[in-house]
């Protein structure tokens, strides 16, 4: 049976929308040997290429995000190759669309792992939580667009940056610091199932507690995109913000219904709830008025040199597409793993268990597009700083920081209490 097509970015974008492109070749196999240079390999490896793979989202619900993500990977491949490769090899990135099916995305892992390393990008909560098993049975390190807590714990599986449950309790504390919010008053939080909305909700829910405050919790499916209902209950609850841990369309819907009747308050969402694109829909005047975000990382138009050198160059590779948190994300991913590649290979070993090792022996990994990360302990989050920002339409990106990266009060009591 022959394997299923895959898509071999070479260094322009129409790679990516080929249709008919390299089939993988299941002559590889899990054994590590001798490169003709001494350094030791592995699947993915061979005297010449690196292989890394990226399981991600080209066609479905998450395409915008998917799309950036690749194309910041494809441009520091190529800045890579262009210096050199890694190892003296030169760096391929194999890319899957699996639509956001996990059905889709366990049968693409399947053709992909024989011939990766890595997997510098696996977008969605519930992909990765499907290939959790296999992803450390191959000890094939994967950094996951995904940050719910329940993905510590792994020796292969790195989540970059702060948990969704940090990030809401960053929300909480800006909203008792600046919106004025006390003890007594009634927070909303409206949340994806699965993962990341329980996760986010785990957050909120400690904080809130903390500081004498009460959750008033608003469950959604990532179909629902009318939030009429949900936005009456917490008006009639008497909630003095709201919390989101959902899409970007729940954000929108949010925000604009709660300004059309009269629910005029602060909202904070998760990362993943806002996209640039929602600036220029009829919700952009009740966002740019009412949310703010919490990030693991800066706005893209932030004055981080990293960061403008990053946004410079992707704009002039890819002129027309939209710069988003993907590329700063995916930017950030790829200079992560390129920089364990390296590690490995100076120690002598691209075989996976030795890249997995360099990784999490990086206790300061610096990038200089955000803060700093701690890969050394599995249980606990890369960071615990977290950006605030808000939504100006005006900006790369479509938000501005409003606070750079900081450890909320608490946080490390809360880590404390989870691990207990």
């Amino acid at each position: 049976m022959h394997p299923r097509p895959r898509i071999l970015l070479a260094s322009a974008l129409a790679a990516l929308l080929l249709s008919s492109t390299a089939c993988s070749s299941k002559a590889s196999d899990d054994t590590a040997h001798d490169g003709a240079d001494g350094v030791k390999s592995g699947p993915g490896v061979t005297d010449k290429t690196v292989r890394l793979g990226a399981l991600t989202d080209l066609t479905g619900p998450y395409a915008t995000l998917g799309k950036s993500l690749v194309q910041a990977q494809q441009m520091w491949a190529d800045e890579t190759n262009a210096a050199g490769g890694i190892c003296g090899r030169k760096v391929q990135i194999v890319v899957e669309d699996h639509g956001y099916d996990v059905q889709k995305a366990v049968t693409a892992y399947a053709d992909m792992s024989p011939d990766v390393v890595a997997l510098p990008q696996v977008v969605g909560s519930p992909v990765v939580a499907a290939l959790l098993d296999d992803i450390e049975r191959d000890r094939m390190l994967t950094f996951p667009q995904a940050w719910a807590a329940s993905l510590l714990g792994k020796q292969s599986v790195q989540v970059l940056g702060t948990t969704y449950d940090l990030d809401m309790i960053a929300a909480v504390d800006f909203l008792t610091r600046t919106k004025g919010l006390k003890k007594g008053d009634k927070i909303g939080h409206v949340y994806f199932e699965g993962d990341y909305g329980s996760n986010a909700l785990e957050g909120s829910t400690w904080a809130a507690e903390r500081a004498g405050m009460k959750i008033v919790g608003q469950k959604i499916k990532a179909t629902d995109t009318d939030l009429s209902a949900q936005v009456s209950a917490l008006r009639a609850a008497g909630v003095k913000a709201v919390l989101i841990s959902a899409g970007p369309a729940q954000t929108a819907s949010l925000a604009g219904v709660a300004a059309s009747r009269g629910l005029l308050v602060p909202i904070v969402s998760n990362a993943p709830g806002f996209a640039p694109q929602l600036m220029k829909t009829p919700a952009a005047k009740a966002l740019a008025g009412m949310l703010n975000v919490v990030s693991a990382i800066p706005a893209v138009g932030s004055e981080l040199p990293g960061v403008r050198k990053m946004v410079a160059a992707y704009e002039k590779k890819y002129p027309g597409s939209p710069v988003d948190s993907g590329v700063l994300s995916g930017y950030n991913a790829a200079q992560l793993i390129g920089a364990d590649l390296k590690k490995a290979c100076a120690a002598g070993s691209l075989a996976r268990e030795d890249v997995i090792k360099a990784h999490r022996s990086q206790r300061d990994a610096d990038t200089g597009l955000g803060s700093p990360q701690d890969f050394s302990d599995v249980d606990r989050p890369a960071s615990v700083r977290t950006y605030v920002l808000k939504p100006d339409a005006k900006a790369v990106g479509g938000l501005v920081g409003v606070e750079d990266a900081h450890s909320a009060p608490g946080v490390e009591e809360y880590l404390t209490s989870r691990s207990s």
